[in-house]
């Protein structure tokens, strides 16, 4: 099993030194879903929230939050990113919404903490421009999807571990 990077030998928190590394292209997918109440899914659906255009404002949130990673997480480090996107697919069926951020940039460390960031931030401004017609919204199942380039190589979370 590998160890883990962001601790010393001694046990201490630490950013990890990535002078030495390559720089390569590095691109990032992560989703997740947020379920709500079929009132507040046609709410959203229909574009009838009181406070506005939901999905939009959480696309831009989503964005704004993948430049903003470095700052939220302790040891990540500050990326320059080539580019950073949110969609979303409505699930009717589940009264659901499915976020999914896409990351990229040249670097010499990856993006995935920017795309699970991007997915985190979306659904949350999803619930708080919603908590006011449903505060049991569930916010679930975020998680790499695939991410490509660097040392490690490339991942895809329906690969076999």
């Amino acid at each position: 099993m590998s160890e883990f990077t962001h601790i010393d030998p001694a046990g201490n928190a630490r950013m990890v030194d990535v002078s030495g590394k390559e720089i390569t292209h590095r691109t990032a997918v992560a989703e997740g879903t947020i379920t709500m109440s079929p009132e507040c899914f046609a709410m959203v659906a229909e574009g009838r929230a009181k406070k506005g255009d939901v999905l939009g404002v959480a696309q831009v949130a989503g964005i704004m939050a993948t430049k903003r990673t470095s700052e939220i997480i302790p040891l990540c480090h500050l990326l320059n990113l080539t580019k950073s996107g949110v969609e979303f697919t409505l699930l009717s069926e589940q009264n659901a919404i499915l976020a999914r951020c896409t990351v990229s940039c040249d670097g010499k460390t990856g993006v995935e903490m920017e795309a699970l960031t991007g997915v985190s931030a979306a659904l949350l401004t999803v619930y708080d421009m919603c908590k006011a017609v449903d505060k049991r919204m569930v916010l679930s199942d975020i998680h790499l999807i695939e991410k490509h380039g660097g040392k490690s190589g490339d991942f895809r979370f329906e690969d076999k571990a």
